[in-house]
């Protein structure tokens, strides 16, 4: 019970006395703490006495004139009875006189006794309403000693009359909370440890003039006890989270490192002269170890989908190029089979989009790829057009198609369908991880089959140009600049923007939006304004029907205490001063975290084109290798040394440091290194190097970090720490080249 309700119901109390009669006017309240009592002024009133008092003496000369008149003129009778009248009348104004003189004093007495009666009885009504509700409820004097206590306090403490004692020798321990006289209070049972929610009220006795301390308290064991359990729960979930992530960083890691040496050493292999029976064991080897590359970027995936770490980078690409880009290099497959592939691609479909090209190439590599797999005759077609404002990729093949069974399986997590040695070549999580990519981009993944008649799965995603055409936003945050500038940007990219810088005027937005006057499709709350919206929230649930996209803007100087993996009802998070190009991807819900690269989706080899290899001349300057593991570094130094650059190979960090420290003020033109090899910590050897170059005013040397970590934040931490690039391994070769020219370019110049 709050302080407030509490007044309020002492104040009721106080009132409620009633005097027995009619009042001849009302007089002044007088407050008495917190009670109040209502003065009436009394029956019998002096002015009233001395009235009736005149009336009756007035009665009695009128009689004995009307005697004597009727005595002198001869009439004795009539006189006499009209006399006797007057007297009486007389008779019982003054007998009325001394009644209410007699009432006037009880009157008063009952008037003196009317606080003391009312707090009584109030105290004995709330009393009776918390016992009923199993609150306690008692009375204090400032020394602490309990005045009264109601039922519920005496059975709890196991003590018939606790009045006299304190709380501390009954055993109750009590514990501040935030906010004057709240606690929580400790009380010990038979039954266990009780906890209570704790309020005290200073109320002055109106019998007494003196203040005592109320209070009330209610049991919260069972909610704390919930909330305690919720919160375990979480923890323990968030810390099977981060064990699946490192178990997953290490996994990655000791995959990737001996991957990256059985194809690096394939693909110097197959640059040498051999017989046709080693180039198709050589092909064999190559083609396993794609496949366990593409098993490992899976399980990088489903993880990343998982924890809500998955993000888009969508570009200006050509689709007919991705398209034809896929088919192309899955026709050799459908060729060994003896079956045909094509793909068209309809007018309408722009030259150029906005979409995640290599996104959209991992799920077109599945689902074709997959089309491919099961059919054994006939072939497989793709088809590209547009329809209702969305592109349309329909993937139809002549293969054995699907029962309803497995159509409704089709798309689960590691289900697979065709016979056994089919299902021995996959994981099952293709199309579950392709069906999700495509809800990243706000499209669809289907398909219908018939049994004997061939599959077709149909991919759809809105057609999104640089544009926010059709996005209805509210803003919630303060006048600025800041808030002018994101409303001008959404209107000049040819959204609407609905600006609320003060609860009235949200509330406004949002009861036209309840009422489908104003369509929404997104919020933009500042941090400034968060307490605002929850009030709002509060205020009217119906908000939550409007399934609007929630997204947090915040300051830079607020980011790092807002982690990205606890969005708070928010699907997606914003940094002002805003980029427009992010901007655009959140209200596109392409977007869903603050941007912020990570390992796990920065370090893959994406299917995307290679980039064109630049003939390189020899160059005198030696690249400074640092490489733990001898495979790989052979790999690397053949590379380079083909491409025509030389290569100093150091094995660990001790070595690496002690061959900058000998070059002196001739540093290497760049340093190419492995995260993870003996002598150090790859993040402190590049800081050591960034502060030495610093303060002896050297020149800065580009470095490139080579990794298998697929830890979330790696690589920003390692720009964070001086690193100029970084490259997931196994790299590839014609990639590598190509950070390599762009790194060492500026220097040749």
């Amino acid at each position: 019970m709050s302080e407030r309700m509490f007044r309020e119901r002492m104040r009721a109390g106080a009132g409620t006395g009633s005097g027995v009669g009619r009042t001849a006017s009302a007089a002044p309240a007088v407050k008495l703490g917190a009670a109040v009592i209502r003065q009436r002024r009394p029956l019998g009133d002096p002015s009233a006495g001395g009235a009736r008092v005149a009336y009756a003496l007035a009665g009695i000369v009128a009689a004995m004139l009307l005697l004597a008149v009727g005595a002198g003129a001869g009439l004795h009778l009539l006189p006499a009875i009209i006399a006797a009248g007057g007297l009486a009348g007389a008779f019982l104004l003054l007998s009325g006189r001394d009644e209410a003189s007699g009432k006037r004093v009880a009157g008063a007495g009952e008037t003196a006794q009317d606080p003391a009666r009312h707090g009584i009885e109030t105290a004995a009504l709330l009393a009776t309403i918390h016992d009923a509700m199993g609150d306690l409820a008692i009375v204090r004097d400032l020394d602490g000693k309990i005045m009264q206590a109601n039922g519920a306090f005496h059975e709890l403490c196991g003590c018939a009359d606790a009045r006299g004692l304190t709380c501390a020798e009954l055993g109750l321990r009590f514990e501040p909370k935030t906010g004057p006289d709240r606690y929580f209070v400790h009380i010990y049972t038979p039954s266990g440890t009780r906890l209570y929610d704790w309020h005290d009220v200073l109320v002055r006795d109106p019998a007494r003039g003196r203040p005592m301390r109320h209070s009330i308290a209610r049991d919260v064991t069972e909610e704390m006890l919930a909330a305690s359990q919720r919160e375990e729960a979480r923890r323990r979930a968030e810390e099977a989270s981060r064990a699946k992530s490192r178990l997953l960083a290490t996994v990655s890691h000791e995959i990737r490192t001996p991957l990256s040496g059985i194809l690096g050493m394939s693909r110097l292999l197959a640059e040498t002269r051999l017989s046709e029976e080693q180039k198709n064991y050589l092909a064999g080897m190559q083609q396993s170890g794609h496949t366990l590359v593409q098993l490992v970027e899976d399980l990088i995936d489903f993880s990343s989908l998982a924890v809500g770490r998955f993000q888009l980078r969508p570009s200006q690409e050509d689709l007919r190029q991705t398209v034809e880009n896929v088919v192309e290099m899955l026709s050799p497959r459908a060729h060994e089979k003896n079956i045909e592939i094509g793909a068209t691609v309809a007018i309408e479909v722009p030259e150029r989009m906005l979409f995640d090209a290599a996104r959209l190439r991992q799920v077109l590599f599945n689902v074709v790829g997959n089309a491919v797999k099961f059919t054994e005759k006939g072939g497989v077609f793709v088809s590209v057009d547009i329809e209702n404002g969305s592109v349309r990729i329909r993937i139809d093949d002549s293969g054995p198609g699907m029962s309803a069974d497995e159509l409704a399986r089709v798309f689960e997590e590691f289900e697979q369908a065709g016979d056994d040695a089919q299902r021995a070549k996959g994981t099952g999580l293709g199309l579950a991880i392709s069906r999700r990519i495509m809800e990243a981009f706000g499209g669809s993944l289907t398909a219908t089959s018939m049994s004997g008649k061939g599959s077709r799965f149909e991919i759809r995603f809105p057609m999104a140009g640089a544009g926010l055409s059709g996005a209805m936003t509210s803003t919630c945050a303060p006048e600025g600049p800041s808030s002018v500038a994101l409303a001008a940007t959404i209107e000049t990219l040819g959204g609407t923007c609905h600006r609320a810088s003060t609860l009235a005027v949200a509330g406004r937005v949002v009861a036209g939006a309840l009422g489908n006057r104003l369509p929404l499709t997104d919020v933009i709350v500042d941090h400034r304004h968060a307490a605002q919206f929850r009030e709002l929230l509060a205020l009217d649930p119906a908000i939550a029907g409007l399934r609007l996209r929630r997204t947090y803007l915040i300051s830079p100087e607020e980011r790092t205490s807002h982690p990205v993996s606890r969005l708070g009802g928010y699907e997606a998070w914003l940094i002002r001063p805003l980029r427009e190009r992010s901007l655009v991807e959140v209200l596109l819900g392409r977007l869903r975290g603050m941007e912020k690269r990570d390992a796990i989706n920065d370090n893959r080899p994406v299917l995307r084109e290679e980039p064109t290899a630049t003939v390189m001349t020899a160059d005198v300057r030696g690249i400074l290798l640092a490489e733990d593991d001898p495979v790989n570094a052979l790999v690397l130094r053949s590379v380079f040394s083909r491409a025509g650059r030389a290569v100093d190979h150091v094995g660990d960090f001790k070595a690496l440091e002690a061959a900058l420290r000998s070059a002196g003020s001739a540093p290497p033109p760049l340093i190419v290194t492995d995260l993870n090899m003996p002598g150090g910590d790859g993040l402190d050897v590049l800081r050591r190097l960034r502060e030495a170059e610093a303060a002896g005013g050297r020149r800065r040397v580009p470095v490139l970090v080579l990794t298998a970590d697929a830890r979330g934040d790696l690589d920003e931490r390692l720009r964070a720490a001086g690193a100029d690039a970084v490259l997931a391994k196994p790299a590839d070769p014609q990639r590598l080249l190509a950070e390599v020219t762009r790194l060492m370019d500026p220097v040749a110049k």
